[in-house]
């Protein structure tokens, strides 16, 4: 008999477990303005290296550095600083409103502010977002008003969605911000099927959308990858890495073998791997995908690197599956603190600028929080009229709804 090994299967694991020391180590980290910027209208196979590297303007000492430099003036980014803070204070003030039983479910982007907010800045206002539910900074970067997302998360009578989705789950046709999905993936095929359309009726807006790492490995991620390869799509498909999916960390997804913007490839797409802690980066790796897409070249897929810093949602304790501490440890660091030492290098900010930011956007939150509370939090009677399901999906209401609305006596 021929003598042959046995066979074993890999089981990808996380380099470091609750109560071992972070290890970032394994990760690729290229300088700060090392990455080449080749013209946007390259052919996606002469840009193969930009799926591997990390596009990284933002150097230690805060300069801004390299040919990815966006050279954005300074009153954008102190725009970009005050947003990043304000996505912060009301993620703050809605996490502990879920703690305090006012609402049953929340989702922070603590670490990710960087991604929403550089990346809207980038795009059209009439552009579509098809986001995940750690974009809230879109609708804060385009003035939705703090207190409907509130009356959102609190399932009142002013919920402009009448309580049909969970917390969190906004929805905005009027501000470009398409109905978050719990289903993931789904993002993906959806922003491709809408710049099919846009690009058909010879319309000039792209589309933009966000999944993360985890759901790569949903079908959805493949389907749209297709089509938007076939048909020059104009979008622009996001997934963020910030290394967990709920509990389970990105080599379970295929994070060992090679990097997630590098899955483009093989569709024939550009892919850019980008470090998303830095403003800047993010920024003009955003802006050369819409250049790209505008110019009918078709769709990008961008990677933003980053980590998160809380846990996946309220219902989660990240103790329990990576260090409790290992977000400290985190070598891209913060983005907040980042663009504001950016800014500091440049005499364009100060630390008294920042905690008058940070006081400007707690009152801000707060102002909203007391006028969002005064319609009702959960458990309160001041819920959604029960009349409201039958509204909104019939432009004209059959007879069995009315009668059935009848017979409720509402």
């Amino acid at each position: 008999m021929t003598n042959r090994q046995k066979l074993s299967l890999h089981i990808p694991v996380p380099p470091a477990r609750p109560g071992d020391k972070p290890e970032f180590g394994g990760m690729r980290i290229a300088e700060a303005g090392a990455a080449r910027r080749p013209d946007s209208g390259v052919a996606a196979q002469e840009i193969a290296d930009l799926a591997t590297t990390l596009i990284r303007v933002l150097d230690p000492d805060g300069r801004a550095i390299g040919p990815w430099n966006p050279r954005l003036d300074p009153e954008s980014l102190r725009g970009g600083l005050k947003l990043m803070v304000l996505t912060r204070a009301y993620d703050d003030r809605m996490f502990r409103a879920q703690r305090q039983g006012k609402t049953s479910f929340y989702m922070k982007c603590t670490g990710e502010e960087a991604i929403a907010i550089a990346q809207i800045m980038a795009l059209d206002r009439n552009d579509m977002c098809f986001p995940s539910y750690r974009q809230q900074g879109i609708l804060l970067a385009r003035g939705y008003p703090l207190v409907d997302m509130m009356c959102q998360v609190y399932s009142n009578v002013r919920d402009p969605l009448k309580g049909r989705q969970l917390p969190i789950m906004y929805s905005s046709r009027e501000y470009g911000f398409f109905s978050i999905s719990g289903n993931l993936g789904t993002q993906f095929s959806q922003a491709v099927g809408w710049a099919m359309a846009s690009a058909y009726k010879g319309d000039d807006r792209i589309a933009a959308a966000w999944i993360g790492e985890g759901a790569t490995a949903e079908g959805d991620f493949h389907s749209a990858l297709t089509f938007a390869a076939v048909y020059r799509a104009p979008v622009i498909l996001n997934i963020v890495n910030n290394q967990w999916a709920i509990s389970s960390f990105e080599g379970i997804a295929g994070g060992e073998q090679t990097t997630f913007a590098a899955r483009a490839i093989g569709y024939g797409l550009p892919g850019l791997r980008v470090d998303g802690n830095d403003f800047l980066a993010v920024y003009a790796a955003t802006q050369w995908a819409v250049e790209r897409a505008r110019a009918n070249l078709g769709a990008t897929v961008i990677e933003l690197y980053t980590y998160r810093a809380e846990g996946h949602s309220t219902s989660d304790d990240p103790s329990r599956y990576r260090p409790a501490d290992e977000a400290k440890y985190w070598p891209l660091g913060d983005p907040l603190a980042r663009l504001k030492a950016h800014l500091i290098a440049n005499r364009e900010w100060s630390d008294d600028d920042h905690v008058k930011a940070e006081k400007e956007a707690a009152e801000t939150v707060r102002a909203a929080n007391r006028e969002a509370e005064s319609f009702g939090t959960l458990g309160a009677d001041s819920v959604v009229s029960v009349k409201t399901m039958f509204e909104d999906v019939y432009k004209d209401v059959p007879a069995h709804l009315r009668r059935q609305r009848q017979q409720l006596g509402v």
